[in-house]
Order: C-alpha cells, then sequence, then structure tokens
C-alpha cells in the first residue's frame, strides 16, 4: 500500500513547492469573503470618505489587489501565476455592524488562486482596519473563508 503524504511536503518531511509541470491548463477561479466589524459610527465614517487618511475603500481595494499579485512573494510554497482578473466588493452588514469584503480571482494556469484570493481579503481588511484604527481600535477582522473555488481536478462552494 502506497504511503499517503501532505503534498507540500517530500517523502523525508521537508517543505517543497508542488510539481505542477503534469498538470493540465484550465480555466481556474477563486472567491473568499472576510468580514470587518466595527462601530456603526465608524462605517458611517468610513463611508462619508471623511476619515484623516483618506478614501478608505478605494487604499483597502488598491492594498487588496497588490496583495493577490505577491502572494507568491508571501507565501513561500505558492507558485507564481498569471492572473486575469482580480475584483473586490465591499457590501455594509448593519446587522453585524461591519463591511463584508469578497474577492474574486481567475487565471488559466496549472493551479488554483484559492490563497491569493484569501489574502487578498486579508490585506484588505487589514487595510481598512489600519485606515479607520484611531476611531476604532476594537474592530475584527473575522469570518475569512474560501466562499468557491473552480477548475483543476475539484470545484468547491460553500
Amino acid at each position: 500500500m502506497k504511503k499517503s503524504f501532505l503534498s507540500h511536503l517530500d517523502r523525508g518531511g521537508q517543505a517543497r513547492m508542488v510539481d505542477v509541470g503534469a498538470k493540465k491548463i484550465t480555466a481556474r477561479y477563486a472567491k473568499a469573503a472576510g468580514v470587518v466589524k466595527m462601530k456603526p459610527a465608524t462605517l458611517k465614517l468610513l463611508r462619508s470618505g471623511k476619515i484623516k487618511k483618506g478614501d478608505a475603500f478605494t487604499v483597502a481595494k488598491t492594498a487588496g489587489i497588490l496583495a493577490v499579485k505577491k502572494t507568491p512573494e508571501l507565501v513561500p510554497l505558492c507558485h507564481p501565476l498569471p492572473l486575469d482578473q482580480i475584483q473586490i466588493d465591499f457590501s455594509d452588514l448593519p446587522a453585524r455592524d461591519g463591511v463584508e469584503i469578497q474577492v474574486q480571482v481567475k487565471t488559466v494556469s496549472k493551479t488554483g488562486v484559492e490563497i491569493e484570493a484569501l489574502n487578498g481579503v486579508l490585506i484588505t481588511a487589514l487595510t481598512l482596519y489600519d485606515m479607520a484604527k484611531s476611531y476604532d481600535p476594537g474592530m475584527t477582522i473575522t469570518d475569512v473563508k474560501l466562499i468557491q473555488k473552480t477548475g483543476g481536478k475539484s470545484d468547491y462552494a460553500l
């Protein structure tokens, strides 16, 4: 019986980048989401665009896009990928006192973009926090998760 092992570990247990050379190139898509919880007054202030640091949503979106692009530089075993699309959207969550962030990433490649989408959510959220922390240091970043992925051997949807 063949002994199973994690794909990012060699047979000796050492970290390695997975060899994707034999994989087929397919369209890949991932959508991830997360929430930044804050006081209602903080959300109202962010939406007004009148915070000291400027337009928080534009800055956070730009940071998220850069994070997606730089994922292989930050997560050691990720492959650098040609990215076809990065989309970042914000939705107010008045009942939860916060903002939901959704990041969608597309590529045509040999491996998926789940980590890129999750990294985009985290850095977008962290940037929103940074932009508004002087008004609401009790904000929390929560519920970060993969919502959907397509392409490759298997699809996933939450």
